[in-house]
Order: structure tokens, then C-alpha cells, then sequence
């Protein structure tokens, strides 16, 4: 697996973590579970596990676009908190992954355990049509706890793999992509992590370092994906952080992960499903399970006046995350012949900006 800086793309001046992951951020694991069967099935599923164990951490949401689906949000954007795994897949197989959720977290105890007496997951989706059999329903259940099994934590795949499998991105061979971010000590020396799965863009609006990568790789010659006019997609960003956060520091720490799809091109157009989730593990416990409950729990929060330490981090790690999951992905053909072809490392390797 190929990755931006092993070709000499560095994407901003921040510092990234060991793995330049969101695995970086302590305790969170991801795992996958990715199909490719015979001409039609390019598929799966993703998972990122906040932590080791399942308690609610602090979370915040921001739409840049809603041509898409993340279930959640509403429960998420009115307590602030995110109580279980998130999952991405294909668009089609929200509502299974869904269940599937919900089902591990009765067997894992955790709705027993007082996080309420019902689940309502974050599940996510972009639509994988192009190089797969959107329409035959092929992810089910057990891929859901294959993807929460096979979670952990330290360097992990991208690219053609879990729900990015069949994704395209920009006219290329899309996909999973992750980057990580250490903050100075004077700013905390906290982590930001983030996952894309990548599935937006348009060929001549890509953008690596500035550079219009999309301009000089045309359709002449690495050709679109073999649908007559390009997609509009979407993507999915997962933002990470040990950061003692708030919820609505969540939202604005979301919100500024929009301008790292910006700097690559992406536009969120009208089409386009562009849904962005945060989460922060620096406060633990939020919830406290005594009974009855005590009153108060005891917090941290971030000054808003040293916030921008935190957002300069999650806009270079989006960034890198996209341009991770091109670099990463190779091509496939799938469904009906389609072929999506990756980006061309020869033609990137070495680029610097020339802003």
C-alpha cells in the first residue's frame, strides 16, 4: 500500500502522528470488512471504535451538503454524545448495518449497561454503483462484526478497502484514506485523526498542494470510470481527538474538516452526500452509571482562544486523508465492465506547491 508521503507528497506543515492515522488518537481502533466477489460484488463495511470500551464521548455534526444518509445525527446534535461505533458502507445497506449495530450493542451490554434502553447508531454511506451491484443488498450482518472484529488499532489499510471498496473519487479509483496530526506542546500535544471514505469530485477540479492535478491527468489520458458524465459522489469524514472538546467544539472542529475537502476540489455539490462527524475522548466519564446518578460530572474544555491549533490540524489531516485514499486505492473493474483506474503515481510524485 502506497501512501502520500512515500511518493514526496507532504500535505501542510503540521506534524503527524506515528501511523498518520486516526488510529493515532489513543483507544480508537478501526477494522473492515471488504467484499470483492466475481465481476459484480466491490463492497463492505467500516467501522472506527471511539474507544476501548463503550462509553459515550463528547460529538458534533456538520452537513456541508445532504445528498446522503448518517443515521444519528439528530439524537447526536441533541445531546452532544456518541454512543456507539460508527459505521460507513454502500448506500443501500444503511439499514443493515444499522441493525446490525444495534444488535451488537444488545450483546455487548452496553444498552443494559444504562446508555439507554435503545441504540441509535451513527451509520453512514456513499453510493458505490458505478463499480459495484449497488441494488443486491451483499453486505450483511456478520460483515458488520467482521468489520467490528477485525478493529484495531496502529497502521491500517486504504484505499479498495471496507466501505470504500467500490468508491471513485475525482475520476480515480477512490476510497478509505486517513491522516493524523500531533499538536505542539504549548498547544496541548493533542492528536487529531481522521478516516475519509472518499467518493466525490470532479476529474478537472482536483487539487493536490495546490496544484491542479485534475488538469494535467485529463480524461485523454486516464479515462473516467465508464459512466458518460461524472458523479457529483460524496464523502464521509470521521474527525478524532483527545482534545478535552465540548460538543459544540465538536460542530466547529467538523466544520472546519469541510475546507480540507475544499482545498482537494471538492465543491459539495447539490448531489453530493458531504457529512462530516467529530468526536473528542477527552473527557471521561461523561456519563456515570451510579444509582441513582450523581448530580454533576466533572469536565475540561478547551479555551475557544486556543482552538485554532486544533482546526489548522483537522483541515491539513483531511486533506492528506483524501489524497491517502487516491494515492492507496488501485484500479478495479467491476459491475458491468466499469473500470476506475487509479491516479497515476508517476505523475504526482515529488509535487510541491507552487503557491
Amino acid at each position: 500500500m502506497t501512501r502520500a508521503r512515500e511518493l514526496g507528497l507532504v500535505i501542510g506543515s503540521g506534524v503527524p502522528g506515528p501511523y498518520n492515522a486516526i488510529t493515532d488518537v489513543p483507544g480508537v481502533r478501526t477494522g473492515y470488512s471488504t467484499l470483492i466477489a466475481g465481476t459484480d460484488v466491490r463492497t463492505g463495511v467500516t467501522a472506527i471504535l471511539p474507544g476501548v470500551h463503550a462509553e459515550p464521548v463528547f460529538a458534533g455534526f456538520h452537513r456541508l451538503n445532504g445528498a446522503g444518509e448518517m443515521t444519528g445525527v439528530h439524537l447526536l446534535r441533541e445531546w452532544g454524545v456518541l454512543s456507539s461505533p460508527i459505521a460507513i458502507t454502500t448506500t443501500h445497506s444503511v439499514g443493515t448495518v444499522h441493525s446490525a449495530l444495534v444488535a451488537h450493542s444488545i450483546r455487548a451490554g452496553s444498552v443494559k449497561a444504562g446508555f439507554g434502553p435503545w441504540s441509535a447508531p451513527v451509520v453512514a454511506e456513499t453510493w458505490d454503483g458505478t463499480l459495484n451491484d449497488a441494488n443486491g443488498f451483499h453486505v450483511r450482518p456478520e460483515h458488520v462484526e467482521q468489520a467490528l472484529a477485525d478493529a484495531q488499532g496502529g497502521r491500517i489499510a486504504e484505499g479498495n478497502v471496507g466501505g470504500g471498496t467500490g468508491m471513485i473519487c475525482h475520476g480515480f479509483k477512490g476510497g478509505t484514506g486517513t491522516s493524523s496530526r500531533l499538536l505542539a506542546e504549548a498547544d496541548g500535544g493533542y492528536t487529531i485523526g481522521v478516516l475519509v471514505q472518499a467518493n466525490h469530485g470532479r476529474r478537472q477540479r482536483l487539487r493536490i498542494n495546490g496544484i491542479p492535478v485534475g488538469e494535467q491527468v485529463p480524461p485523454s489520458l486516464v479515462p473516467l470510470p465508464g459512466t458518460a458524465a461524472p458523479s457529483e459522489g460524496s464523502i464521509i469524514v470521521v474527525v478524532a481527538t483527545d482534545a478535552p472538546l465540548i460538543p459544540l467544539q465538536c460542530d466547529r472542529l467538523a466544520q472546519r474538516a469541510a475546507l480540507g475537502i475544499g482545498r482537494t476540489g471538492g465543491l459539495g455539490e447539490n448531489g453530493s452526500g458531504d457529512l462530516i462527524v467529530a468526536f473528542a475522548t477527552g473527557n471521561r466519564p461523561i456519563v456515570v452509571l451510579d444509582s441513582p446518578p450523581p448530580l454533576t460530572v466533572p469536565l475540561r474544555m478547551l479555551q475557544n482562544a486556543r482552538i485554532n491549533a486544533l482546526f489548522e490540524a483537522v483541515v491539513e489531516a483531511t486533506e492528506e486523508a483524501i489524497v491517502n485514499a487516491l494515492v492507496a486505492a488501485e484500479t478495479m473493474t467491476g459491475f458491468d465492465g466499469r473500470t476506475a483506474y487509479r491516479l497515476p503515481h508517476g505523475e504526482i510524485s515529488g509535487m510541491r506547491s507552487n503557491n
